[in-house]
């Protein structure tokens, strides 16, 4: 796989200028950045949340934990973390754990941390643990222009 057939679509229908980083499988966000030699508050990490309305991606660096409650506060909603058969439902051109951060491209919102609101340039993972897709700040921010921006993170 090379990245996922609607991230791939949208992208390229947005006009969005874009390149891929392949890295050897992995496990975690952590080890993506260091396998792909990226740094790690860079790299876009996807957590998928239910609430009663539907589902929420939060965005987040690899080098960050989302807090729940932060995000609950944020959103004014009672958050669960999805599990593993609605986010490859949501997803399901994607592998588990590997759900790129482009909400739009699937139809699902995106609230995005405030630390990656400002960076050069992002990576994220393309639908698989082997390629990350990389792109200006720019760039990735007009594909989520439609999120929310908010702090509800920490590193470490």
């Amino acid at each position: 796989m090379t990245i996922a057939r609607k991230l791939q679509h949208y992208i390229e229908t947005e006009g969005i200028d874009y390149d891929t980083v392949p890295h050897h499988r992995t496990a975690t966000t952590s080890q993506t950045a260091e396998a792909a030699h990226v740094p790690g508050n860079r790299l876009a990490k996807s957590v998928v949340v239910h609430h009663e309305m539907g589902y929420v991606l939060a965005v987040v660096p690899a080098t960050h934990r989302v807090e729940l409650s932060t995000l609950q506060d944020v959103m004014n909603r009672r958050l669960g973390l999805a599990s593993e058969e609605e986010v490859s439902t949501l997803f399901n051109d994607c592998e588990i754990g590997a759900v790129p951060p482009i909400g739009s491209a699937y139809g699902v919102p995106v609230i995005l941390d405030e630390s990656l609101d400002k960076a050069n340039d992002i990576y994220f993972e393309g639908g698989d643990h082997r390629t990350l897709v990389h792109m200006s700040g720019s760039s990735f921010r007009n594909l989520t222009r439609d999120a929310q921006v908010a702090r509800f993170s920490h590193s470490g």
